[in-house]
């Protein structure tokens, strides 16, 4: 179980896509988020995010603020919230309504990542949009709209109720240098998607922490950094549940996204060079392995980046194998 009373390493938090797996249905895979999200406040991770994506055969997640609720209200003190809600997809107002409807449900426990990106492919982002000339250009001043909504006195005419006056802390999400500019302009808290683009993560932090502009949000920059687990007793085990991610993200690189298929033995001696070459750039923010080797690797990582919190993300065929490696990373934060 993660004790936090004396330790100050990064706090670790849950990010979860609801996966979809081969065999299986939306139905399953949102009981096993819940049954995820109960089993890690267990633990002691500190929130439990969910990634909006659509159009995705593997990923259930796309009703965000719905999931958001459902999970809120099957536990009872983890920080629940989106990681993130891609904005460019909405408005502003109907994003700060439901969410000023969460947090008015679930007071104190509800968090706002927000990212620029559609989660989808183009023609599903136009699919989504009631105005297609909405586009990413416009976060920034979709942020601030959205930040003003949640204001106790809103610059605009417009009220979101509820929303007014309520404290739900925004985080901007993101995978370029983009992001991490924006969020240190806007004095908020910053997570990088270094789970499956780690290309800038480096360079991002750097210039967050550097030209970060203390807000009434935040008095200083806080960092949060996706990383992949997968844990499991044997180092054997713990490549074997992890091939089930590989194969996925080679399916989706090859623009043939899939349900989450299941483990392969030995599946990287099957692939080649230029596959393997392409996992380990997008997965190179990765532990896989017993206790003693997931230790070892996040020890490094923070030590490399300096992170204030890990969100640890495990896309495991198995349910119970994917509870289990929660577990075993649970206990590599006492350990560290």
């Amino acid at each position: 179980m993660i004790h936090n009373k004396d330790n100050p390493m990064p706090r670790f938090s849950v990010l979860d896509l609801s996966p979809i797996t081969e065999g299986s249905d939306a139905t399953q895979s949102f009981k096993n988020t819940l049954n995820l999200a109960q089993h890690v406040e267990r633990l002691g991770y500190k929130r439990y995010w969910l990634a909006e994506h659509h159009g995705m055969p593997g990923i259930a997640s796309a009703a965000t603020s719905v999931l958001v609720g459902h999970v809120a209200a099957g536990t009872s003190t983890i920080r629940v919230g989106a990681g993130g809600i891609m904005l460019p997809n909405h408005s502003p107002l109907v994003i700060a309504e439901q969410f000023g409807t969460l947090e008015s449900l679930f007071p104190g426990r509800i968090d706002l990542g927000l990212g620029r990106a559609p989660g989808s492919d183009q023609i599903t982002a136009h699919a989504l949009r009631r105005n297609l000339a909405s586009d990413s250009d416009a976060f920034p001043q979709d942020v601030m709209e959205l930040i003003d909504y949640f204001s106790a006195e809103p610059q605009g005419h417009v009220q979101a109720v509820p929303g007014t006056g309520l404290n739900v802390p925004i985080w901007i999400l993101g995978s370029s240098l983009f992001g991490a500019q924006l969020a240190a302009a806007l004095g908020l808290p910053y997570a990088f998607a270094s789970h499956f683009a780690p290309a800038q993560m480096l360079q991002a932090i750097e210039i967050y922490r550097n030209t970060f502009r203390p807000s009434q949000q935040l008095a200083k920059p806080h960092v949060m950094l996706g990383f992949n687990v997968f844990a499991a007793d044997t180092d054997e085990e713990a490549h074997l549940i992890a091939s089930s991610m590989q194969q996925a993200f080679i399916n989706l690189r090859s623009g043939r996204p899939t349900k989450l298929p299941p483990p392969i033995a030995g599946f990287l001696n099957h692939i080649g060079g230029a596959e393997r070459a392409m996992l380990n750039q997008v997965l190179s923010c990765s532990a896989i392995g017993s206790e003693q080797k997931i230790l070892d690797e996040i020890k490094a990582f923070i030590a490399k980046t300096e992170a204030d919190e890990l969100m640890i993300t495990s896309q495991i065929f198995d349910h119970a194998a994917r509870l289990k490696s929660y577990e075993i990373t649970a206990g590599v934060y006492d350990r560290l």
